[in-house]
């Protein structure tokens, strides 16, 4: 493929509308090798230069360099820049060299460990491991097959949810793993952020523990994607100290990014057409053209949409491509994903749309392309996406195309700063007490916890102690603190990937059969009564959900219109953390509570997402504790308001919409990850206030992040609403989707003399 002359073909298309608004040519880059300090030994060495693995590359022999003189090592590198590698050789060698060694492999995903087990196959089976020497264990595991794993394998390959509650809590038959254990591998560290990130990392220090019970002391590996805190994110994940390795050298084809914004339909109102129809002309287009592609969206449901619009399209122009397409996400049945991810790499499928959940480095064969509905949430899940296409030395194509919200209208009016930018710092919170608590309990499950666990758990340790001996959930004996007895097994009560402990199942009452799963902390969002939900393309209604046993029954439907629920949320400040003061506006970072209702839902036609009904709900509501930053107003600007009969309640809140979807240019997070009230009178307060909080239990790092950076995310929001076209304020500004309030009222003037008011006088 041609990327410019495709870029050119879609130029003379009858829908072209000076979509493109800006394409970086990235050039190809050369390799760069270098030699190991030690030669390999001759078996090894054999086999990766007959797979045409060697010379290394220098991020790659820096890597086994570095951790065969026995330090931690953190691989920050490009997508497909070789990391397995990185820990491959020094695992291998170890299993050469050392009898009885063994290494452990967490992936975030099935499907990834799925994938490695394979490479390892093709790459070192027969000559230098045997089949019985290596093995996945997950979910998917056959039951008749676990205890021999347990007792012969080498090197497990897993994730974090089964070692944390299948072989943790179970550590007396992998007694031999966890004795002779040399490397614990984990991969993909970057996904390992904000909830999943800090559940993960109390789930390694638990893994650490007990290997120092049986006498190991293992190194860890990690790979990630570039990320701007490499060493500190792999520190706060394991908990020991690391070296980063990030001088890579691996080569690859030219791309052209293009960044493509949907062009407007109402210049006043600053109306654009749909990204997902967008989506789909792009997706159909490469398709037509017999270019591998694969499109990412930001929802399991606009996956589903694209695909039905894609199958549909290419249903009238082109009927043989039409099956040879598929969405792909979380939720489907494993031997699902199994079938596409195999019909991919064989090239059976011409292309996918798809979730996070291809994101990741599974091998689905040569793709010459990529779509992104939407800015990912992060730069670092921009180039991980757009890296999916273009492995190797090839040449390929990306399209970012901008959604109708300020962040991503901020990067379609600037893309110099995401090409310029450095990536951002990777969130977790380990120590976050409604994480650490839970993993507490687990640990004691497993082994009775004492005082010199703090090395592991940190220095807060004592006073958890104490609080869960309080509860009742702890006793404590000689020193020794026990788990009590009224507590059975307290990994299965915990989901490490959210905040909620238990999934909802799906079922379709046509057939009284599982349809699939859904997090228990969406359910509400995206099953309630009403609700449309999409599995494979197909619309299913929801006619009931029963919270009590966390079910939502359904019904094939023929419904033309998708469901968008409507929210309220309230605040109460528990405890301010600090204060800065800027000038004359003081700012707070703070303990709160915040109260969310779903409260209703709209009915919104596909294609044109034309709203064609509204519908009430009587749904309880949900209540955590988290940690928020909020702000004072300056009397100045307020008075200008007043002076200019400007809506000060409107200003408030559309400089709340808008702070909160800039706040993820300054933090790894995604917009879903925070969220926002705004009041002319908060109760706590007696004060006008904004505030921006985590949307996780306890917090996960990113109000902190704001609070530190206040002034910068003033500054991006105020020109995020300055440059927007629109006269009154829309979607690219001010307007918020989860909106409660039906985006009322909101007023662009009175946000920008407010925001105009913050940032001049922090600039005094």
């Amino acid at each position: 493929m041609n990327p410019s002359a495709f870029l050119s073909h879609l130029t003379t298309q009858p829908g072209y509308r000076h979509q493109i608004v800006h394409i970086e040519h990235i050039p190809p880059r050369d390799a760069h090798h270098a030699e190991l300090d030690k030669a390999l030994t001759a078996r090894l060495k054999d086999r990766l230069t007959e797979h045409k693995l060697l010379p290394l590359y220098t991020h790659q022999a820096e890597a086994v360099n570095k951790t065969r003189a026995g330090q931690n090592v953190m691989v920050s590198t490009s997508s497909a820049s070789g990391k397995t590698l990185c820990y491959n050789i020094p695992v291998l060698e170890a299993i050469l060299t050392e009898p009885g060694s063994s290494a452990l492999y967490l992936f975030p995903t099935k499907a990834l460990a799925q994938d490695q087990l394979r490479g390892l196959q093709e790459l070192f089976y027969p000559d230098l491991l045997q089949i019985e020497d290596f093995a996945t264990f997950d979910g998917d595991t056959p039951s008749s097959e676990r205890a021999a794993i347990r007792k012969r394998a080498r090197i497990i390959l897993t994730n974090p949810d089964m070692l944390h509650i299948g072989i943790l809590p179970n550590h007396q038959p992998w007694s031999r793993l966890l004795r002779h254990l040399k490397f614990v591998v984990v991969d993909e560290a970057h996904i390992y952020r904000g909830i999943f990130g800090s559940h993960t990392g109390n789930v390694l220090r638990r893994l650490r523990r007990l290997c120092q019970h049986y006498g190991a002391t293992p190194q860890f590996i990690c790979c990630s994607a570039t990320v701007a805190n490499p060493g500190e994110h792999a520190e706060r994940l394991v908990g020991v100290p690391f070296t980063v390795v990030a001088n890579d050298g691996s080569p690859h084809g030219g791309k052209d990014f293009a960044f493509w914004n949907p062009p407007l339909i109402d210049e006043a109102k600053s109306t654009r057409r749909s990204a997902n129809s967008e989506a789909t002309n792009l997706f159909t287009e490469l398709v037509s053209q017999h270019i591998r592609t694969l499109t990412f969206t930001r929802s399991r449901r606009l996956t589903e949409l694209i695909y039905a619009y894609s199958r549909h399209r290419l249903a009238e122009t082109m009927p043989a491509l039409a099956e040879r397409i598929k969405p792909y996400r979380a939720g489907y049945l494993a031997e699902e994903r199994r079938q596409i991810e195999q019909a991919l790499f064989s090239g059976q499928l011409l292309g996918a749309v798809a979730t996070t959940a291809l994101e990741l480095g599974i091998d689905i064969g040569d793709l010459e392309a990529t779509v992104l509905t939407g800015y990912p949430g992060s730069i670092a899940s921009t180039w991980q996406q757009a890296g999916r296409s273009g492995r190797g030395k090839k040449e390929s194509i990306s399209f970012l195309i901008g959604l109708d919200n300020p962040l991503d209208q901020y990067f379609m009016r600037h893309p110099e700063f995401f090409f310029q930018k450095i990536v951002e710092n990777a969130l977790i919170n380990p120590a976050n007490p409604y994480i650490l608590r839970a993993h507490l309990l687990c640990a004691a499950w497993e082994l009775p916890l004492t005082e010199n666990d703090a090395e592991i758990f940190g220095a807060t340790l004592s006073q958890e102690l104490t609080g869960l001996a309080e509860q009742k959930l702890l006793r404590e004996r000689h020193h020794r603190w026990y788990l009590s007895p009224a507590i059975a097994y307290p990994a299965q009560d915990i989901n490490i990937r959210s905040t909620s402990w238990q999934n909802y199942a799906i079922i379709d009452t046509s057939t009284n059969s599982l349809l699939e799963t859904i997090e228990g902390s969406i359910a509400f969002f995206q099953v309630h009564p009403g609700a449309i939900y999409l599995h494979q393309g197909e619309a299913y209604l929801v006619t009931e959900l029963d919270p009590n046993n966390h079910i939502a029954y359904v019904e094939p439907s023929g419904a033309t219109y998708y469901t968008q629920t409507k929210e309220l949320t309230d605040l109460h400040i528990i405890k301010t953390i600090r204060h800065q003061s800027l000038g004359q506006v003081k700012v707070y970072l703070g303990q709160v509570e915040v109260t969310t209702s779903v409260v209703g839902f709209k009915k919104k036609a596909q294609f044109t997402e034309e709203v064609i009904g509204e519908e009430p709900l009587d749904l309880p509501p949900q209540r955590f504790p988290t940690v928020a930053l909020w702000f004072d107003l300056p009397a100045q600007a307020v008075n200008q308001l007043v002076k200019d009969q400007l809506d000060f309640a409107g200003g408030l809140h559309a400089a709340e919409h808008a702070a909160i979807a800039i706040l993820p240019l300054f933090a790894l997070c995604d917009r879903n990850d925070i969220g926002g009230v705004s009041t002319p009178l908060h109760p706590d307060t007696g004060k006008a206030q904004i505030f921006i909080y985590d949307a996780y239990p306890g917090g996960i790092g990113i109000a902190e992040k704001g609070f530190a950076l206040i002034n910068s995310l003033w500054q991006a929001t105020l020109k995020a609403i300055a440059e927007c076209p629109c006269l009154e304020g829309c979607p690219s500004c001010i307007q918020s989707p989860k909106c409660g309030n039906n985006n009322k009222p909101l007023d662009k003037k009175a946000a920008l003399v407010l925001l105009q008011g913050l940032v001049k006088l922090t600039e005094v």
